[in-house]
């Protein structure tokens, strides 16, 4: 069995790649649990266990392990960590074990940019990363991947934090870090939020018409990055509406504040890319998507990570 490191993941997992795989198995379908979920109540604050199985019908086989402790970012260190592991598919005999961290990291900016192609205006030229963690730049350079982005905002709770983040990809855009997020929200075309907020960020009053929010950060029923009115205001669709139902805060505060009800989600991301449901109907709706992880996003970009080192 082969262990391939974080270096390996980032030299092997291209943006144009990984989001044309994730297309190709939201699109083809593979067989995924539910994923397990199990709170940990650490000494220090509240931790979660992620278990995420998926395997193709005559193919590779995997499953990622997920450690997230939020309290993680009092010691200046990711608050998420994790491996998978890789089998395949006729003896299940495993393959590899993939840093866990560095695919997910990935995984997730890739799967939020194939959702952002399909839900975001063609010419979204200015972006606004919500966070500023470790996502935070998967994010820039995922949506820079799919729409000519040219200028970045970065927000934060720490204006330091904010600031360094926009100074990496100075070279690259025309970058701020930002401290009014109100008027920078106004002023993106892209919105995308990668925190572990457990309270509002995002006023649905904010948003300007042909705004595309993207949603990554609250993976739990108690966590939000928004408040109602962004849904209400928005045409929302999600990763699976398995994981929606089961974990986006984001939605279930809102259905329980009167602002929003689940069949008013307007599609999953397999269903807009088939072509069984609309993306973007006009240049003036305000799209959201919300996202709280898949396990076939997790199978795919390791598929991809194994058969690109196969092949160096």
């Amino acid at each position: 069995m082969q262990v391939i490191s974080a270096a390996d993941v980032e030299r092997h997992l291209g943006w144009e790649g990984l989001i044309q795989r994730l297309k190709s198995t939201f699109v083809d379908g593979v067989e995924s649990p539910p994923r397990h979920h199990h709170a940990m109540h650490r000494p220090d604050g509240e931790a979660t266990m992620l278990l995420m199985p998926a395997w193709e019908e005559a193919g590779y086989i995997g499953v990622k392990i997920v450690n997230a402790f939020p309290q993680n970012a009092d010691h200046g260190i990711p608050a998420i960590s994790g491996l998978y592991l890789l089998s395949e598919g006729k003896h299940g005999q495993p393959l590899a074990c993939i840093d866990g961290s560095e695919l997910t990291r990935r995984r997730t900016a890739a799967a939020s940019a194939l959702a952002g192609d399909v839900l975001a205006k063609e010419d979204a030229d200015t972006l606004l990363v919500v966070g500023t963690g470790k996502l935070a730049p998967m994010v820039i350079e995922a949506y820079a991947s799919v729409r000519p982005i040219k200028r970045v905002l970065v927000w934060g709770r720490s204006q330091a934090k904010a600031n360094a983040v926009a100074a990496e990809y100075a070279d690259r855009f025309i970058t701020e870090g930002v401290t009014d997020l109100a008027s920078a929200v106004g002023e993106a075309d892209i919105v995308s939020c990668v925190t572990l907020s457990t309270e509002p960020l995002i006023k649905g009053e904010w948003l300007t018409p042909g705004t595309h929010l993207d949603l990554i950060g609250a993976f739990r029923p108690t966590m939000r990055e928004t408040d109602g009115e962004c849904l209400r205001r928005a045409d929302v669709f999600v990763d699976t509406y398995a994981g929606a139902k089961g974990e986006a805060g984001d939605i279930h505060q809102a259905i329980e504040e009167g602002c929003f009800a689940f069949d008013d989600i307007k599609g999953d991301l397999a269903e807009v890319l088939k072509g069984d449901k609309p993306g973007r109907t006009d240049d003036e709706a305000i799209t959201l998507f919300k996202s709280v992880g898949a396990s076939l996003e997790d199978l795919a970009a390791a598929i991809e990570t194994w058969e690109n080192m196969a092949n160096a």
